[in-house]
């Protein structure tokens, strides 16, 4: 039997083939990418930052699905072990930092102790507050430094950070519960997300005014438009090679200014925003 579409049924039909024609060409840019890295030996680690709901998982699963699996892949760390708990902090990631030739894409990473663990509870104050300081050491040990042409170290770090509205995380999180193929993704944190929302808003504000470097510096997507955020992603992420064998050079690799901003401009905004309506001690 044939179905029949309503105006706004076909309307949004044609729209969503537009916005998957529009992927491909990325998807294709991002294949020849990861095959630079496999010729030069050099690597990617890509960052997925941001509020529940914010579209981190969406996004890494656009950008991983025609890549070559054998030299990309994600990392998603869940309660860390007691072992776990006797380590360095940062140990448990770099064992899945990526070797030569090879893409990892974090879908929250070592940053969960400057937003998720104080939010929530799950490390103390003193944890906090020791981690902060040394992130961007362990940052410059690791990793190139963005700001310069000549890279000394092979391994290059993005950092994405997905930047989403309290009303549309609400919407999310609304069909999380009532959608049986999404209800999976709704934990209790999700349900404590909407009323820590202030105490998330102070911790990124911190998490930015400490850690966005010259060298590794963050850059913000607003994702309340899921595909304008993966488009920007990806765009993200070519851009963080200038050059590379068989590049469309006709592909718009331009950020929009109303999807994405600096990690400088973010932190000013909410400077601007913080005076004398939100100021979260923990």
């Amino acid at each position: 039997m044939a179905i029949k579409l309503t105006k706004k049924q076909k309307k949004r039909a044609f729209r969503r083939e537009i916005e998957l024609i529009e992927l491909k060409l990325y998807q294709i840019e991002l294949i020849k990418l990861q095959q630079y890295f496999e010729k030069t030996g050099r690597s990617l680690i890509v960052i997925f930052e941001g509020r529940d709901a914010a579209g981190k998982g969406g996004s890494i699963k656009r950008v991983l699905e025609y890549l070559n699996p054998k030299h990309c892949k994600t990392v998603a760390l869940g309660k860390p072990t007691d072992r776990d708990t006797t380590q360095d902090y940062f140990q448990r990631y770099t064992v899945h930092f990526p070797a030569a030739g090879e893409i990892v894409l974090f879908d929250r990473s070592w940053y969960n102790r400057t937003m998720v663990e104080p939010a929530l509870g799950f490390c103390s104050q003193e944890e906090y507050e020791d981690f902060l300081p040394r992130v961007s050491d362990f940052e410059k040990l690791h990793f190139n430094n963005n700001s310069k042409k000549e890279h000394k170290k092979k391994t290059i770090l993005l950092k994405l950070y997905f930047s989403i509205t309290k009303e549309e995380q609400a919407k999310r999180f609304e069909k999380r519960q009532t959608n049986p193929l999404k209800e999976w993704k709704f934990s209790e944190a999700d349900a404590q997300m909407q009323d820590k929302w202030d105490v998330f808003t102070e911790l990124k504000y911190i998490m930015l005014k400490k850690t966005n470097t010259k060298s590794n510096p963050w850059d913000i997507i607003r994702s309340n438009d899921k595909h304008k955020a993966r488009i920007t992603a990806m765009k993200l992420i070519l851009r963080s090679v200038p050059n590379y064998e068989n590049k469309n050079l006709e592909l718009d690799l331009s950020l929009d200014q109303s999807v994405w901003l600096s990690g400088n401009c973010e932190e000013d905004n909410m400077k601007a925003e913080r005076k004398g309506k939100w100021n979260y001690k923990l």
